[in-house]
């Protein structure tokens, strides 16, 4: 018998060479239909696999991101099979499960698979599923797996194999069809009930631009077609929301040729926008004890090598810059910590002067490569809302929860109400990748825990996503269409105070180093103003909108009146502007509605005579007439309980 643990800390007696589908019916005969794939002690293994010793199993379904991950996967080799049922001369490469479906890279030699032919590879496909052809994973050697795809003439599997260790290679198995695999598969191809292909696109072999180009066929399937048709609607409400779509239509910001690739242009609005997130910020930072500095765009070469950062990412960023004496070199600043850490270090402090709190919104820069840009997104240049704090160990817990809490109320004030706080370890499996010391590492990562725990977050953690200096608490935010963003971190650092010499004097007269703690809640604000205009649609909370009010004149006989309307808003500190065009009302009422503005006032024979105004709210219609007093009460209002809910 072997003892197997649930995620509920109970243990199931099993007997020896049991399967999770073994475990899951003892569970639940109910439960076990809806099982689709597990992990026995953090490995991923098939529902089938015998499970030989005590230990941990995690079960999933469709409702969890692992099992999503095993059906994806599961789909590619179907998708694979399907492809080659029409293209025998095909060669297949990788088929890996991504955020949403899955791809398969595919060398299809002289033919072109083109968007008409899509529909008969889904045919073949949910033919092929309805077959319940079960998946079975099997053990090969290096000799019989390379055998096996020179007969195939396959040079991508050839390679891969050839960078294998013998004893670890596995291939799949299901119909008479066979995929070289490391596993992690649905029971069977009948669990498939739905299928889509996106579209097609060009790949380089392994990413690279000087291999052969490939063709990546997009796909994404579903346990049941009304998922599917869920699925393709929420996607044409992501059109619909495109952040790109809207920043043009709202006229927030733009891209030119001329200035270059992944570097935006904010017009008028879109710095009023910007300008305001960055004042609620600092209005928060203040009251939390932050003290705003500026740094350079540039810094010297050595700065980076120092921080480390020039090792890491050095070749994949902008290149130095020369100057006239010889060997000097600056770079782009790709990152504000080091420059904070000169900051802290431009005079001796005591304990009594901790925690220091210094604040930038610090523009970076970083060559993304071309092929990865993507709106706002994804730019070469950004700005974060950056903040690092230096404090003693003993300061650690109680600012690390300060910075959570902050983190909170952005979130908050922003609408942002589901997410999950990622904790970001290092990979225990390949730790050279990290700085620092292991002793270091246990004290960080174990601070993060203690502290995302004391406060009730809802985590995951997830290893090999620290950054090169330090765990993080990374918080993940679901959209309102469902999507995951990764927005604001929180980062505990033991080592940039060691690579850059930073003390500060203790009780005991003696040097110490101070603990690190990097922070950002918006993470950069073209990314995150990109993510609010996507989960808003443009309708932005009222504070935060560039224009609050549209006052519409009927014609141009109530100009006067509709001007000195404008000024007694502005005294209130409300932002309206006038649409004086020579057009209809209705036509004037649509496109204020078109441009999202929160609210639209009417003005005409009977507001000018009894000095009042009509108001009319964003997709909601006619609220009445107000007076102004009370009109600018209402806004005051709104904005008030939109801001200090979350105070």
């Amino acid at each position: 018998m072997i003892n197997i643990k649930l995620p509920d800390g109970s243990i199931k007696e099993m007997e020896m060479n049991s399967t999770p589908m073994d475990v899951a019916k003892a569970i639940s005969e109910g439960f076990a239909r809806n099982v689709i794939s597990a992990s026995f002690n953090n490995e991923v293994i098939e529902t089938s696999t015998p499970l030989t010793t005590d230990g941990s199993l995690l079960l999933y379904t469709w409702k969890d991101d692992n099992g999503k991950k095993a059906f994806w996967h599961s789909s590619a080799h179907v998708l694979a099979q399907s492809i080659l049922h029409f293209y025998p001369n095909a060669k297949l490469t990788i088929g890996p499960a991504i955020d949403n479906g899955f791809y398969y890279d595919v060398d299809f030699g002289n033919d072109i698979l083109k968007e008409e032919e899509f529909s008969k590879i889904e045919k073949q496909f949910l033919e092929f599923a309805r077959q319940k052809f079960e998946f079975k994973l099997r053990a090969v050697s290096k000799k019989e797996a390379l055998s096996y795809y020179k007969e195939r003439n396959n040079e991508f599997k050839i390679e891969l194999i050839e960078n294998l260790e013998d004893g670890t290679i596995t291939f799949c198995d299901h119909a008479d069809f066979t995929d070289l695999c490391r596993g992690g598969h649905i029971p069977n191809t009948g669990i498939i009930k739905a299928i889509k292909i996106m579209s097609v696109a060009g790949a380089y072999w392994r990413g690279n631009e000087k291999n052969k180009q490939l063709t990546r066929v997009y796909g994404v399937s579903f346990p049941k077609q009304k998922d599917l048709k869920a699925y393709l609607e929420l996607l044409e409400e992501a059109k619909q929301r495109d952040h790109r779509k809207l920043g043009k239509e709202l006229e927030l910001f733009t891209f030119s040729p001329k200035v270059g690739q992944g570097l935006p242009l904010w017009l008028p609005k879109g710095a009023a926008l910007r300008d305001r997130l960055e004042q609620f910020l600092k209005k928060a930072q203040k009251k939390a004890g932050y003290e705003m500095v500026i740094t350079p765009h540039i810094g010297h070469k050595d700065l980076y090598v120092t921080s480390g950062h020039y090792e890491k990412y050095g070749e994949d960023s902008f290149q130095p810059i020369g100057t006239p004496k010889d060997g000097e070199e600056y770079l782009l600043k790709p990152m504000n910590c080091p420059h904070h850490c000169e900051i802290f270090n431009h005079k001796p402090y005591s304990y009594k002067d901790l925690p220091k709190r210094f604040a930038e919104f610090g523009t970076v820069y970083r060559y993304e490569q071309s092929g990865e840009l993507h709106g706002l997104t994804r730019v070469r240049c950004f700005t974060q809302d950056d903040a690092h704090i230096f404090c003693t160990p003993e300061q650690l817990d109680s600012e690390f929860k300060n910075v959570i809490d902050l983190v909170l109320y952005v979130f908050g004030a922003l609408g942002f109400e589901d997410f999950t706080a990622q904790i970001s370890l290092r990979d225990p499996e390949n730790t050279e990748k990290y700085i620092g010391s292991d002793e270091n590492w246990e004290k960080a990562e174990n601070a993060i825990i203690k502290a995302a725990n004391e406060k009730g977050l809802k985590t995951t953690i997830e290893y090999g996503e620290a950054a090169f200096y330090g765990p993080k608490l990374d918080f993940m935010v679901k959209d309102v269409l469902g999507r995951n963003w990764q927005l604001g971190t929180i980062q505990v650092d033991y080592n940039l105070p060691i690579r850059f010499d930073l003390n500060y004097k203790g009780s005991d007269n003696q040097l110490h180093k101070p603990v690190m703690i990097h922070r950002a809640p918006f993470g950069s604000m073209e990314r995150f103003i990109a993510i609010l205009l996507e989960h808003t649609g443009g309708n932005f909370p009222l504070w935060l909108m560039p224009e609050q009010v549209i006052l519409l004149p009927i014609s141009e006989k109530y100009e006067k009146y509709t001007k000195k309307v404008l000024n007694l808003l502005e005294n209130y500190e409300i932002r309206a502007l006038i649409d004086d065009r020579n057009e209809k009302i209705g036509r004037k009422i649509r496109d204020a509605e078109m441009n999202k503005i929160p609210y639209m006032i009417i003005i005409g024979e009977k507001e000018e005579l009894n000095e009042n105004l009509s108001v009319r709210k964003h997709s909601e219609g006619d609220l009445g007439v107000f007076n102004i007093p009370d009109f600018a009460s209402l806004i005051q209002k709104e904005i008030n309980e939109s801001l200090q809910q979350f105070e």
